[in-house]
């Protein structure tokens, strides 16, 4: 079954490309086809070229040469009967008898399997002229009054959905000319005339009608693909921008930093080195070489970082330990022990929001240290329900401005990145940071982040521990 379901499938798929390869191909028979607008021309020259991916708009076409199939398959079952009785013996009764039959069997054919059978009257608009003879057969042995009157006005929508303005012209005029027959040899019964005008402009219209459904039919493809190219470039000038700022923020977090602290561990070496004993002069060199060994290590984890694969399967992270590694390194660095509290349950998040608030927490205690002079940092964890909450307080120097958007922008464009990242990491989670300058002086960096689909453990009692115990 599934053997079978598979080239089922590739024999859809094949039919369908035939078909687009024909609506394509429709230009050597009716030129209007691949031409746009004529200027001066007006609307009735205009034949819309199929654009290049119109799958879902050949699907539609074809559903309404289906329907308009339908309704000509019921307009002959039920006239046909009408065209047998008025037909002589003989000749006459088995030609309107095979007309109706040929009729019925195409009609069924294109309603019930139109992937096999439509790309070929695509491929040969004749069988279309072929089917209005059969049409004109039974027209002429039932009145114009029958409902075979109205079967004949599907050959002009057909004709217009499948072949453009070129088509419905010919076809409609064949029938015009058909109907013109039809009145000729009934003109004798009551209503013939006006019967037969009213289906003559039923014709028109219908033609009309179908021309426009396969123009907007593709002026809708065009479009949409157009729509999906336009969506398409920007999506991925998108996708390149957040990996450039991306790349920023973790070369500001890490390789900066510590070239930073390189340079001025170079600066210290260099100016000891005239008159300092050998053992100083070690131990600087020491730093140095471990600060460019640091920044070699971070180098290279993020080049694998923007080389390897999105793991969706990570663990997620705990908090605690990951900031007591951190705050232990900056004291050992700095000289300062912050302090970590936390509240609510035990702060385990998904490993890309802990890689984030981890990064916000380092920037801050960075800038702690080196812009606000800090002697004492305090760091708080609060995770509830429904949400996450970092504070990160400093007792240094505080904010030299009002923190708004313009004096973020002012700190950017002057070379301070450190805050627009956190802006940055803390809206990739769809968090929010705020900076803040409590009344008692410092800094305060408290980052907001909701959190509805984490699910919490018990909430252990609240407890303090430093940093780096």
């Amino acid at each position: 079954m599934k053997s079978f379901t598979r080239a089922r499938g590739q024999a859809v798929r094949e039919q369908s490309r035939r078909t687009l390869r024909l609506v394509r191909s429709r230009a050597h028979r009716f030129p209007s086809l691949a031409r746009g607008r004529e200027r001066g021309t007006g609307y009735l020259a205009d034949d819309v070229p199929a654009p290049g991916g119109i799958r879902l708009q050949l699907n539609a076409l074809q559903a309404l040469c289906r329907q308009a199939f339908a309704v000509r398959l019921a307009a002959i079952v039920v006239g046909a009967p009408f065209a047998m009785t008025n037909a002589t013996g003989g000749l006459p009764r088995y030609a309107v008898l095979a007309a109706a039959v040929l009729g019925v069997m195409g009609s069924y054919a294109m309603l019930r399997d139109w992937d096999r059978f439509g790309p070929r009257l695509l491929a040969h608009p004749t069988l279309m002229g072929l089917d209005l003879t059969f049409g004109a057969v039974l027209l002429l042995t039932a009145s114009p009054a029958s409902p075979l009157a109205y079967a004949t006005v599907c050959t002009p929508l057909l004709s217009g959905l499948l072949y453009g303005w070129r088509g419905a012209g010919v076809f409609t005029g064949f029938q015009l000319t058909v109907l013109l027959m039809v009145f000729r040899a009934w003109e004798h019964r009551p209503g013939a005339g006006s019967n037969t005008l009213l289906i003559a402009g039923f014709c028109v219209g219908a033609g009309i009608i179908g021309v426009t459904l396969r123009n907007l039919l593709f002026r809708f493809g065009t479009a949409g693909q157009a729509l999906a190219e336009a969506t398409s470039r920007l999506a991925v000038a998108e996708a390149v921008e957040s990996e450039r700022a991306r790349l920023a923020r973790e070369m500001h977090d890490s390789v900066a930093k510590t070239l930073y602290g390189l340079a001025l561990a170079a600066d210290a070496l260099a100016a000891s080195a005239d008159g300092a004993d050998p053992g100083e002069l070690e131990r600087q060199a020491t730093v140095v070489a471990d600060a460019a060994r640091l920044a070699a290590a971070e180098s290279r984890a993020l080049l694998s970082d923007l080389r390897r694969h999105t793991d969706l399967t990570e663990p997620d992270i705990d908090l605690l330990p990951e900031l007591g590694s951190m705050t232990a390194d900056f004291e050992a660095r700095t000289d300062i022990a912050p302090v970590v509290r936390h509240r609510g349950a035990r702060p385990v998040l998904p490993s890309t929001a802990a890689h984030h608030v981890l990064a916000i927490v380092s920037e801050a205690l960075e800038n702690a240290r080196r812009h606000a002079g800090a002697s004492a940092v305090t760091v708080e964890l609060d995770l509830s329900a429904n949400q996450f909450s970092l504070l990160v307080r400093d007792d240094g120097v505080g904010l030299p401005t009002p923190t708004t958007p313009a004096a973020l922008a002012t700190w950017t464009r002057s070379g301070h990145f450190g805050l627009l990242g956190m802006t940055e990491r803390a809206a990739c989670v769809g968090g929010l940071v705020t900076l803040a300058r409590p009344r008692e002086g410092g800094t305060e960096v408290r980052l907001t982040l909701p959190l509805p689909s984490v699910a919490l453990p018990a909430p252990p009692t609240s407890q303090e521990e430093a940093a780096h115990a």
